[in-house]
């Protein structure tokens, strides 16, 4: 048996103890709380979340900007999806960071709207006004149930994800955020006239050398919230340069909430189900991979039944969300990344978030605030979280003996084929649509491809290695040897 982990440094007791006290601080030891568990302080707590809001806020409403206008809404409609999307986010969020029975991973982990539905979701509501996304939202239903009752067999793929694929898989992520990173830097929107603009990049790059410097010059508490504060700075910095918009703050209204069904009944259609369905375990095994990945950061491997809850809370989320007008929801990466810079893994931080989400989706002006950050400054501070994933990936392949057998040829191909979305995006432009759910998605193909070639090299058809002689062995695993 493991010994229980130890959380403080005061831990030991002292050489003179007395000894009928052993019991006692024993106790206090079993008793300790893990880091994810504990509970901070109001204002640390929210100031914490605020600034996971803040990271995920664009990723939220970016997939309903996109669909609203593809399905012929009108830009008030198109709001109301925003604030859906909000709301539903901070729903699901609060199912994985708190739960309930086996539902919930209870990591500081961060649920929202995933990317992986926008191009099916195009393909399937396009100028179809309101029965486009009710089809839509009847799709994403029956999928969310389906995944549901697929979380206790999808969760044991588990023992499939050893530190070679999940440090390349971690890699992915981190490297597949970087261009969203780069897009907001230049302005987000490719369109625009001051696209890649000298201005935009220039924000960018002050944003970040700002975070970066807080990150080195603050202590404590201050330099958890390095990020928020970045993107506060750099925001009054924007306001005179003249890339900050308040319009938003002008137009919003000052309470909505998100009427079930606002657009009507769900509709189901076989070809729509069939495409989502696709997406949902696209979006399972991108939150399998994230699962790993933040449960490696947070000191709280990920086992089977922490997999199982987690996803169970990423298709229940799903499966209500188009009760309030959202959409399909998975996990957000960026916030992996936000963890692993602060160090903040306290789950109840990332409810505090969730919490606010709920108050953003339910209070249209306030989610106009958040709205203030320019996306330069935004894609400055992304630079930075996206790029902590990807190094906690280059971490994870440290331990996966890449000098063992194909474990290099295992990343080198997974890594590559991974990076094809990224760096050749027409890459699969002759392929069926519903085969670009999967081939647009770095995440998934690389996870993919890692996945079945540890199978090929490391389990199917592998005998084990000789035990190699004493003259070969180095005095170190003589001696280990030896010892047992």
């Amino acid at each position: 048996m493991a010994a229980t982990p130890r959380f403080r440094n005061d831990a030991v007791a002292a050489p003179d103890a007395d000894p009928h006290l052993a019991p006692a601080r024993d106790s206090a030891s079993a008793d300790r709380k893990h880091p994810v568990d504990e509970t901070l302080p109001p204002l640390r707590m929210f100031t914490s979340g605020l600034q996971h809001v803040a990271a995920m806020y664009a990723g939220v409403v970016a997939p309903p900007m996109i669909l609203g206008p593809a399905v012929g809404l009108t830009p008030k409609e198109t709001a109301f999806l925003m604030g859906a999307s909000l709301f539903t986010a901070g729903l699901a969020t609060l199912l994985q960071t708190l739960g309930f029975w086996r539902i919930g991973a209870r990591l500081p982990f961060v649920n929202g709207v995933s990317f992986a539905g926008v191009t099916p979701m195009v393909a399937i509501g396009k100028d179809r006004g309101h029965d486009g996304i009710a089809v839509i939202f009847g799709a994403i239903t029956v999928a969310g149930l389906l995944g549901f009752l697929l979380a206790p067999y999808f969760c044991k793929l588990v023992r499939f994800f050893p530190p070679v694929v999940t440090g390349t898989v971690i890699t992915l992520i981190g490297v597949s955020l970087l261009p969203v990173a780069f897009n907001w830097s230049q302005g987000g929107n490719a369109t625009a006239g001051d696209y890649g603009s000298t201005t935009n990049i220039t924000m960018a790059a002050v944003t970040l050398v700002i975070v970066l410097a807080l990150r080195k010059l603050l202590r404590g508490f201050l330099q958890q919230i390095a990020i928020l504060l970045g993107l506060v700075v750099g925001t009054l910095i924007a306001i005179p340069v003249g890339i900050t918009d308040f319009g938003a703050i002008k137009d919003a209204d000052l309470v909505g909430f998100p009427t079930p069904f606002h657009f009507g009944a769900p509709q189901f259609e076989a070809a729509a189900i069939v495409s989502m369905c696709i997406v949902m375990l696209v979006c399972m095994t991108e939150s399998t991979a994230d699962m790993l990945a933040l449960g490696r950061i947070v000191d709280r491997p990920a086992d089977e039944r922490t997999i199982e809850g987690g996803l169970r809370a990423d298709t229940l989320g799903s499966a209500i969300s188009p009760l309030f007008n959202g959409f399909m929801c998975s996990a957000f990466a960026q916030n992996i990344g936000l963890v692993a810079m602060t160090k903040v893994r306290s789950r109840f931080v990332v409810a505090a978030g969730g919490g606010i989400l709920i108050v953003l989706g339910l209070v249209p002006v306030a989610a106009s605030v958040i709205a203030l950050v320019p996306l330069p400054v935004l894609g400055g501070a992304g630079i930075v979280l996206f790029g902590s994933v990807a190094a906690s990936g280059i971490q994870t392949l440290a331990t996966a003996a890449l000098e063992k057998g194909e474990n290099a040829l295992i990343v080198a191909a997974a890594v590559g084929i991974g990076l094809i979305p990224i760096a050749a995006p027409d890459f699969y432009h002759a392929f069926p649509k519903d085969a670009l759910v999967v081939l647009d998605s770095g995440i998934s193909t690389g996870c993919v491809v890692a996945i079945v070639l540890n199978l090929a090299f490391n389990h199917l058809g592998r005998k084990p290695d000789p035990d190699p002689s004493p003259q070969e062995q180095s005095p170190a695993a003589a001696a280990a040897v030896a010892a047992h």
